[in-house]
């Protein structure tokens, strides 16, 4: 594998000229995203991946993009490369019928090296649902807790009501279930992966209304992106026991579950 360079930008298929950029950035202000972390040319969770861009694609642009299209991008996008951070935006530009496809390459993220600390802030993302792009207020709150000495921000509703961090999922250990907040929130990949290797192991999940202030009564907690999955280990002031067996399970099965080749 050689070196990947900061950046490989691919539009369509063909890389970047300064008109594909100059396009992009009149309207990258209104348009979806996902991205994936590529090992051995495979990613987990590719259906998922494919049925997200899908269904955002047809709530903003009325159409549905072709899963084939897409893998067919990501393939050139990374040429030689066997690991790699790739994320697909798709948008429309000025005057088109169809949508574009943006493919940006970089090298592989890494997994989280420990327990994560958690910083509560009030905002919850309009349109959840959609992976969108223009999320300041995520940027804005996340560089806040790094600032204040926390790896994430966990984004809170009114009446304290949980939705999710930043930029990942969290969910609490109850006995031998996880619950996942019930508020408008994104349905990651590695949740949605998570979900699926639960099923299959027969182990239960729910989704429930949780509040700040409910946290302090789960056994743990975790938080999870497609980098991986960590157990949290502090929200705000209230330390969290990182060594809990469901935590644990949940880790093991995401860690064991299998990659699709590209």
């Amino acid at each position: 594998m050689t070196d990947i360079p900061a950046f490989r930008i691919e539009f369509d298929g063909h890389p970047a000229t300064a008109e594909d950029l100059a396009r992009f950035v009149m309207v990258s202000s209104y348009g979806h995203f996902t991205a994936m972390q590529v090992r051995g040319r495979a990613v987990r969770g590719l259906d998922f991946h494919l049925d997200r861009l899908d269904r955002a694609t047809r709530e903003l642009f009325g159409t549905g993009l072709d899963g084939g299209r897409v893998l067919e991008a990501v393939r050139h996008a990374l040429g030689d490369e066997v690991d790699a951070s790739v994320r697909v935006n798709v948008f429309r530009p000025d005057g088109a019928g169809d949508v574009s496809l943006m493919v940006t390459v970089r090298g592989p993220g890494p997994a989280p090296s420990g327990p994560q600390s958690l910083m509560s802030v009030d905002y919850q993302r309009p349109v959840a649902q959609v992976k969108h792009v223009g999320g300041f207020a995520q940027g804005y709150f996340g560089n806040a807790a790094h600032e204040a000495g926390f790896d994430e921000a966990l984004l809170v509703g009114p009446g304290g009501v949980i939705s999710e961090g930043s930029i990942t999922n969290v969910g609490f250990a109850d006995g031998d279930t996880v619950v996942w907040p019930d508020a408008p929130a994104l349905h990651g990949i590695t949740m949605r992966v998570i979900q699926r290797e639960m099923d299959a192991a027969g182990l239960p999940w729910r989704h429930r209304r949780v509040t700040v202030a409910d946290v302090a009564s789960f056994d743990g907690a975790f938080a999870c992106n497609s980098r991986g999955i960590a157990p949290v280990g502090r929200l705000d002031d209230l330390v969290l026991p990182t060594d809990v067996d469901l935590v644990k399970r949940v880790i093991g099965l995401f860690d064991s579950a299998p990659w699709d080749a590209l």
